[in-house]
């Protein structure tokens, strides 16, 4: 089944695949048979493999998109003051960099939850998202998220899909502890600094010493990408977030408004899962299973009957 996709639904190829799954009764998926064994234990059954994907265009360096504008003013107009941190979070040039990312990630997990919700599933497990260019066309990334769509056998259904970074094992640990996942999501943050003439004379220092610089550029960028993620556990309605992954990447780049100089960019993200407790009851207490190996049967009943009286 080809044809034109005006964007809206499952892609056509999708939705043919998905039919035939539906049709067919039976389903596939990239669970182990030990995942597989432990999300039956916990009263789900996969209903199929699922998977979203988006290209964009993503103009990620260059002087034209000037997403990496350190906004540096040098000489006494910044009264000698130490290079700020340029970031995303609080609106420097690179959250327009962060939003496209941000708009590319949730295209393709969109698509794997429509993909979930029309062969019937609650939501999805082992769910893995990549970013990696597109072959023959430079500044084009595709992002790319695949899972095993999983349905309750109750009668209870989520207000949505669920998606999670959680495999098989992990699922059934988090179902049994009382919490159940409510999204995938990711955190991130750019931030951006001009190597000022401190920097210099630190990094290039015969002594042993810190660069607080660059000390106070990771530390920042790492902050706002944890914020990023907090803020969007709250937005959907999570408790708290299961870290998958965390990622620093480092590098250098002429600076954009101070020619032969040099500027230290900082790119932080942050994958994990929102969770929140489906269980409020306390829990009850665990029975210990004792075996008399000595002949005092009869003295261990009578102890247990008179602990159960009182």
């Amino acid at each position: 089944m080809t044809g034109a996709w005006d964007g809206a639904g499952l892609p056509p190829v999708a939705a043919a695949r998905v039919a035939g799954g539906r049709d067919g009764g039976t389903w596939s998926s990239a669970l182990s048979t030990g995942e597989f064994a432990a999300i039956r234990s916990v009263g789900f059954e996969p209903v199929g493999q699922v998977m979203g994907s988006a290209v964009y265009r993503v103009g990620r360096s260059g002087r034209y998109w000037g997403y990496h504008a350190c906004g540096y003013r040098s000489g006494w107009s910044n009264g000698g003051n130490p290079a700020p941190v340029a970031l995303s979070g609080q609106g420097a040039p690179s959250a327009a960099l962060v939003q496209v990312l941000d708009d590319a990630r949730r295209a393709a997990l969109g698509r794997m939850t429509a993909e979930c919700t029309a062969l019937g599933g609650d939501g999805v497990v082992a769910a893995r998202l990549t970013m990696a260019p597109f072959p023959a066309a430079p500044h084009c990334l595709e992002f790319k998220v695949i899972g095993t769509a999983v349905r309750a056998a109750g009668e209870v259904r989520p207000h949505r899909p669920f998606t999670s970074h959680l495999d098989g094992a992990g699922f059934a640990k988090l179902i049994t502890a009382g919490w159940v996942p409510v999204g995938l999501l990711v955190g991130m943050s750019v931030g951006v600094r001009h190597d000022d003439y401190r920097t210099g004379l630190q990094r290039f220092s015969w002594s042993n010493q810190e660069v607080d610089g660059w000390t106070d550029l990771v530390r920042q960028v790492r902050a706002d990408a944890r914020a990023q993620l907090r803020r969007q556990a709250a937005d959907c309605g999570g408790r708290g977030v299961i870290l998958a992954d965390h990622d620093l990447r480092v590098w250098q780049e002429p600076c954009l408004t101070r020619d032969k100089q040099t500027d230290h960019i900082t790119e932080s993200t942050l994958v994990g899962t929102a969770v929140v407790r489906f269980a409020t009851a306390p829990a009850r207490p665990r029975t210990l299973t004792v075996m008399p190996l000595n002949g005092d049967g009869d003295r261990l009943r009578r102890r247990l009957a008179q602990a159960a009286r009182r």
